[in-house]
């Protein structure tokens, strides 16, 4: 087991108005100690990392998995915050198999993928700053339960971390007191500028400093692991955003929790850092996995079709690889296809056993390749004796 090389907390408790005491985190980065157990598991997430990156090189379009797991990535770390949407529900709304409003549960997923695609795209025209963290919290929380907690604004108040309905007296964690906070935050952006330790390092540095600070009302945990994602894809780690650590840390969350804690109240590092990049290993493996299951799967199914030239039937078997749920008009729509050619197209997959509509509705009837969702909600282990990351 790591010897962890702080036995204090990483900071210092405060006095806030009223009497209670706060935690303001010191900046980073803290002093590590890297013995042998630290030094292994960083070197087999970065063995894992490497041949994720291998492997999305090594097909000609890796952003066909980018889609669908960004979105299994949104369930999960919505989950961890108490939502119920599952993988299935969100790619099925997202193709119009669900009539009527969405749910406030679905609505936060769905404002999770919109921010992430945001954060991503955005990297290209502005690095991962407070100003960015801002834009995409304002995307989280646009119009969902919480947008009261001003979206896209560090907080002028104090929150607090404890059982639904504690009172701050109660609390398990006080982040810093509002008149605190910008001071935490621009030492957090200086961090965040610098390249200097090893980038799964530095990310898993980031993400506990963020959850310390805790800036905003609402939303913390979800940006925080956001943070993640951005950290490796402008570090360049990997040729495309396809590592997301939610699902371990759904599966692992009491440890998760419990692990963030302790970096504040006893300064584990190497702790937290150890469990973080065992997450990494395990998620770039799963990842692996997944991408070699659908690759063979597309494989499977251009062999089914083979010789049809009509149809843009690759065309279409691309689109239910970033989403197992199609309509024949969006099909239509996204390829720029006439309505019946798109008709054809899934006339034919029907056929071969790729597709089959869902329910029971004659218009605008929706069509799910079954086998591709069952890869994306299949669950894995985690790496916990009896545990699994499932999906949905």
């Amino acid at each position: 087991m790591a010897s962890d090389s702080s036995s204090r907390p990483h900071g210092r408790n405060v006095q806030g108005p009223g009497g209670y005491t706060a935690f303001v985190p010191a900046p980073l980065a803290p002093p590590i100690a890297w013995d042998a157990e630290l030094v292994a598991a960083l070197s087999g997430a970065d063995r894992a990392i490497g041949r994720l990156a291998g492997e999305g090189w090594r097909f000609p379009n890796p952003h066909l998995f980018i889609n669908p797991f960004l979105r299994r990535e949104a369930v999960l770390s919505s989950r961890i915050e108490g939502t119920r949407t599952t993988l299935e529900e969100l790619l099925a709304a997202q193709a119009g198999a669900i009539a009527g409003p969405a749910s406030d549960d679905l609505e936060e997923v769905v404002n999770y993928v919109k921010a992430l695609e945001y954060g991503l795209d955005r990297l290209d025209t502005l690095p991962l700053s407070l100003r960015l963290i801002r834009e995409v919290h304002e995307r989280l929380m646009r119009g969902v339960r919480g947008d009261t907690a001003t979206p896209g604004e560090f907080r002028r108040s104090q929150n607090w971390i404890g059982p639904p309905g504690c009172t701050l007296s109660e609390a398990r964690y006080v982040p810093p007191p509002a008149d605190q906070l910008m001071a935490c935050l621009d030492a957090l952006e200086r961090f965040l500028h610098d390249d200097t330790l090893p980038p799964l390092i530095h990310a898993g540095l980031a993400h506990a400093q963020f959850e310390a600070i805790h800036p905003f009302l609402d939303g913390n945990g979800r940006v925080g692991r956001l943070l993640i994602t951005l950290l490796l894809v402008q570090c360049e780690v990997l040729p495309s955003p396809l590592l997301y650590l939610s699902a371990y840390f759904e599966e692992t969350r009491e440890e998760y929790y419990a692990r963030l804690l302790a970096v504040t109240r006893e300064g584990t590092w190497e702790k937290w850092l150890i469990y973080f990049l065992r997450g990494v290993r395990l998620q770039a493996d799963d990842a692996i996995d997944r991408m070699e299951e659908i690759d063979g799967l597309f494989e499977d199914w251009r062999g089914a079709l083979a010789g049809i030239q009509s149809g843009r039937p690759e065309g279409v078997l691309r689109l239910f690889v970033e989403n197992p749920y199609w309509t024949v008009r969006g099909i239509a729509q996204e390829l720029d296809v006439a309505y019946t050619t798109a008709r054809r197209a899934i006339d034919r997959l029907e056929a071969a056993g790729i597709v089959s509509p869902v329910g029971d509705a004659r218009r605008n009837r929706v069509y799910c390749a079954r086998k591709m969702l069952d890869i994306l909600i299949a669950p894995r282990a985690t790496g916990r004796p009896g545990s699994k990351d499932g999906g949905s």
